[in-house]
This record gives C-alpha cells, structure tokens and sequence, in this order.
C-alpha cells in the first residue's frame, strides 16, 4: 500500500495568505524610482538596462561595508514567516585565506550601518541572508566551496544550514530563502533551470530571536586578513509574508490541495528520503482559492510531498 505523507518543512507552506505582502524587483526600470537606495561605495552596484539586472561587485577588502537596501513595510522577527528569492550568476569569485561572505538576503538597517557591525569579526546582529564562500587552499589545505543560509540572531548568535557547492561562472541560480514562523532557523533551496540543486542538507547552531527590516544585496568589509573578490549579476529579488500556501489537504494519493495566491507558481515536489526531492508534476499558476496538484508518477512504496512556490 502505497504511504502519502505531507510535511510542513522547507519548501512547504502551511499559513494564511491574508493581508501578504510581496515586493517583486525585475530591474526592468531604474530600482531607484522604486525606492533602492546604496549605503557605503556606489560603485559596487550598477543597474543594467539592457539585461534586467544589476551587476555588483564584491569586494571585501574595501574599508567600509556596503549595501544596495530596499525598506521594508515593517520590522519582521521570529514570530513571522517570509520569503526571498534571487537570481544569481556570477562572473568569477575568488578567496584570499578563508575567504568572506558574498551575500543577499534581509538586515537591521540601524543594526548594519552602525561602525561595531562586522562580519569578518563577528560582530553582526540581527541578518537572515545566503551567503556563497568561494573554494579556498589554507595550510597547503583545500577547502570546499559553501552555499550557506545564515540567520544571526539579535544577541550575535549563528544559525545556518550549508552544502559544499561550487556556483559555477556563468550558470544562473535561483536561490530560494525561507523563514518559518516561531523558527530559530532558516531554510533553503538552489534551483538551475528549474532544477533543484541543493537542499542546503547539512545544519549547525542555536536558535534566537531576531528583527530585520531591509531587504539588501551587502559588500561586508573583512578582517583584513580573510576576503572575497567577486563580480555578478543579481535578479528577479523578491520578498514575500506571510508564505504563499493556505491549509493543505490531500484529498487522494499522490494529490495535495491547498489555498494558493495568483502571483506565484507552485510546483508539488515529492521524496522518498526527506533527502532528494523532485518535481512530481508540472508547475501551475494559483488561481487565488483551492489548487489542486496531482503527481503524475507515483513511487511503488511510500512518498512525502510538500509544495514549492516560486515568483514567475
């Protein structure tokens, strides 16, 4: 008999969608008419015209950190869940000794600007980002390449979940953040064409309040001894909350019904392992009340299934 299990875990939604708020950048227009603002070197951070995004440098040998932000509506803490999604490829992405942070993800804007926030002395509070650390030879020893979603709680403590994962020149990934409400912890996904990746499997720290209130694409300043150099392009950056998936139900195998939101697009993923999930059928846009995806191969045994949703 075959075993249909849902799971409320990274990737699956079980909230209410009333009152959302979703903040969608393209870079299809000038970001700074909707708002955008740079803090620190504005040389770092070049909107493209011609390709929809913006091309950004990481440096971390510069003095002073810097940040391309956007406000967001409200202060969000534990208590809240949301959502970040980005397009990244990157040119190149070089480490010096161990190497520091390429980031993008959510800050305290009075906490980040303030002269005692460091990164590379581990002196941040209050950031929910993905982090992508180049390969790097320390001690005539090499070190894998890291894709990390880190949450750095309002007291300076580490919470993060990582692979050992080379982001290659030239591919584009979309990264994929998710915060549960009344979680210590944050999740996340890696996708290439559609095609998921990473998991970020592999999970370490403590758990702890914290606030953030800007959604940023940051240049920290290192120790002066561990630094990055890196250029790419970052696009379709989008913030989302409470997450996009009402009640889920599934009303028959292989099947899973939920209240679903018009600006997105969901895809019902399904494992066998809680390890490797794939896609069961293929995406749908929500039609703003109860969606129902059907798997279309049905494993022999037992199968878990969980919804991804995804800004088009």
């Amino acid at each position: 008999m075959k075993k249909i299990c849902l799971l409320a875990i990274a990737g699956l939604f079980v909230v209410s969608i009333v009152h959302a708020t979703v903040i969608r950048e393209k870079f299809a227009t000038d970001p700074a008419l909707d708002g955008w603002q740079v803090f620190g070197d504005t040389n770092l951070f070049q909107w493209d015209s011609s390709n929809h995004v913006l091309d950004v440098t990481w440096d971390s040998t510069q003095p002073t950190n810097s940040y391309y932000y956007l406000p967001l509506d409200r202060t969000y803490t534990m208590a809240d869940s949301f959502y970040v999604q980005f397009d990244l490829q990157l040119s190149d992405a070089v480490a010096v000794n161990s190497g520091a942070p390429l980031a993008i993800g959510l800050l305290h804007f009075s906490d980040a600007t303030n002269s005692g926030f460091s990164r590379g002395d581990v002196t941040a509070t209050n950031v929910c980002e993905f982090d992508y650390y180049p390969a790097y030879v320390y001690a005539e020893q090499p070190y894998p390449a890291s894709v990390d979603a880190t949450l750095i709680d309002a007291s300076g403590n580490y919470n993060f979940a990582y692979d050992n994962l080379t982001m290659n020149p030239g591919v584009t990934y979309r990264v994929v953040l998710i915060h549960q409400a009344g979680a210590g912890t944050i999740s996340g996904e890696i996708f290439t064409n559609g095609q998921p990746v990473s998991w970020l499997p592999f999970t370490y720290g403590s758990d702890g309040d914290f606030q953030v209130d800007t959604l940023s694409i940051n240049n920290y300043s290192d120790d002066g001894y561990d630094s990055i150099l890196a250029h790419g392009t970052v696009g379709n950056l989008a913030f989302a909350s409470p997450l996009p998936v009402g009640l889920i139900s599934a009303p028959a195998a292989g099947q899973v019904q939920f209240l679903s939101d018009t600006n997105w697009l969901y895809t019902a993923e399904q494992s066998t392992n809680l390890v490797c999930w794939t896609p069961a059928a293929p995406a749908l846009s929500g039609n703003g009340t109860n969606l129902l995806l059907q798997a279309t191969n049905l494993p022999v045994d037992h199968a878990f299934y969980r919804v991804r949703a995804d800004l088009p």
